[in-house]
């Protein structure tokens, strides 16, 4: 891959993974209600499992879904109902009495993130617009995993910011009124990223 096709790529990547998207709404409200110790899991998940999934569907998964359309509609309805399922479970959110580890309510863990990935219509955008950009078929497999790469330094720094805002929201939202709030705007922004998924928008 030529020097300027991987700079291009780059900032494929930055741009794709610093603007707003369900990922990185989770991880500002699990920053503000957890904080950023207790969201690094949830932050490796994303990172990680989001460089499997490129790597996964770059070496074949995608034809698989050629092959059988009904995949996708399978994909995009499981998409649909988790994200409202996220959103509720968001709006619905202890408040937090102190920042005491023991408060209730529990980030996502790792795996959780990393699964997450495969329900995630911008993350399935973000892959295919990547590998069908920048993957070589003069090398596929080198080519697929330098997109995984560089994704892979690109993104955690990038979501890192989302959750880093949320946490220094924290002393803003130590009143549980305001917590509560917060919680409601941050589930109505996730449940409004299944519109363009709802109006036939393919990711």
């Amino acid at each position: 891959m030529s020097l300027e096709l991987l700079a291009a790529l780059t900032a494929f990547a930055f741009i794709a993974s610093v603007t707003p998207g369900p990922n990185n709404l989770m991880l500002m409200a699990s920053g503000a209600n957890f904080g950023v110790l207790r969201t690094l899991p949830h932050m490796l998940g994303v990172g990680l499992g989001f460089m499997a999934m490129i790597v996964l569907v770059g070496l074949g998964l995608a034809r698989l879904l050629e092959a059988f359309p009904v995949l996708y509609l399978v994909l995009k309805t499981a998409s649909v109902l988790y994200l409202l399922y996220l959103a509720w479970k968001i709006a619905h959110a202890a408040p937090l009495a102190s920042d005491a580890p023991a408060a209730k309510g529990k980030p996502f863990t790792f795996l959780q993130a990393a699964a997450f990935q495969w329900v995630n219509p911008k993350a399935w955008a973000m892959a295919l617009t990547a590998l069908g950009a920048y993957a070589q078929a003069s090398n596929p497999v080198v080519s697929v995993l330098i997109v995984a790469l560089v994704f892979g330094a690109v993104n955690l720094p990038s979501i890192s910011l989302w959750t880093f805002a949320g946490a220094q929201m924290r002393r803003f939202l130590s009143s549980p009124a305001r917590l509560r709030a917060f919680n409601i705007t941050a589930a109505l922004l996730l449940a409004a990223t299944v519109v363009p998924i709802m109006m036939g928008y393919s990711a």
